[in-house]
């Protein structure tokens, strides 16, 4: 089968520090992916940070913008953490990606490492599932003004401080008043996060093509503050009116600390974040799998 894609970016954990031992086994990993590849008559690309760090030559390489404007797929190479990362960047270059996971849970990288050379084939000459996936909007404003702006794939947390007690949230839906709560934190989550830090907090599970947020209070100080699903077409916003240190994290990558009066907005992204799964995928394989239903108790 011929691949349908011309240039296909391979891009891997390339944070710089690796834990002892791991470096080699990333490298041989990516390596052996890049021969793979090349072998299906793709052009191989190597993100410019991935080849440094694991030490990958003899390819191409191109930074992030780089590889939105000429490549045609992306294969990521980690867990969801590297695949979060990555997806947000390329999500306004429309640029599918295809997750190999060398991590632990693997929502969003769903191909085992050892599987890759019998799964990509067929993916590669247009047998996949096609799969989009929202991203969130999020600011916080600050008198009036812009001081913090990001995108999130999986939600935008607003926490107490690791030593203070509650914090009071004001919580507004499109302009209208919602309620005041006093908890740890509250959690928007678009449904991808809602298998993440949602799910742990006693949220619901959202199927990925349900066009809605869940907004999740952590440990509410009010029982009856319950998780409440929102369309993704409304404006969310969230003032800090009283608690120390609070903090407001996208991702769980990107952080910005907050004052009183501090308002975090959440609106939809003109961007979304494309997915390709092999053929006949489902998302219900996946909570399946992961969450290990239907096994012996």
């Amino acid at each position: 089968m011929k691949s349908i894609f011309r240039q296909v970016a391979l891009i891997g954990k390339y944070q710089a520090t690796v834990p002892a031992g791991a470096g080699a086994s990333t490298r041989a990993a990516l390596e052996d992916i890049a021969n793979f590849l090349a072998s299906q008559g793709c052009e191989v690309v190597v993100e410019r940070d991935t080849a440094a760090n694991a030490g990958i030559t003899g390819y191409t390489t191109l930074d992030v913008p780089g590889i939105g404007a000429q490549c045609d797929l992306g294969l990521v190479v980690g867990g969801d953490g590297t695949m979060l990362g990555i997806g947000r960047q390329l999500a306004r270059h429309g640029v599918p990606l295809v997750g190999i996971n060398q991590g632990r849970l693997g929502f969003i990288t769903d191909i085992a490492l050892e599987s890759f050379r019998t799964v990509l084939p067929p993916m590669l000459a247009g047998e996949y599932e096609e799969d989009h996936r929202s991203l969130m909007h999020a600011r916080v404003m600050r008198d009036g003004r812009v001081v913090f702006d990001a995108l999130a794939m999986n939600d935008v947390v607003v926490n107490r401080g690791a030593t203070s007690g509650m914090v009071e949230l004001r919580v507004e839906v499109d302009g209208h008043f919602v309620a005041n709560q006093r908890a740890d934190g509250l959690i928007v989550a678009s449904p991808t996060g809602s298998s993440a830090y949602a799910l742990s907090a006693g949220g619901p599970l959202l199927h990925p093509s349900t066009p809605g947020w869940v907004l999740v209070p952590i440990a509410p100080h009010t029982l009856s503050n319950r998780p409440l699903v929102l369309p993704d077409a409304v404006e969310i916003a969230i003032e800090v009116v009283a608690g120390r240190d609070a903090s407001a994290n996208f991702d769980m990558q990107s952080l910005a600390s907050l004052l009183h009066g501090d308002r975090i907005t959440v609106r939809r992204s003109q961007h979304r974040v494309r997915f390709l799964h092999p053929k006949g995928w489902t998302y219900f394989d996946t909570l399946r799998k992961k969450l290990h239903w239907n096994e012996a108790q």
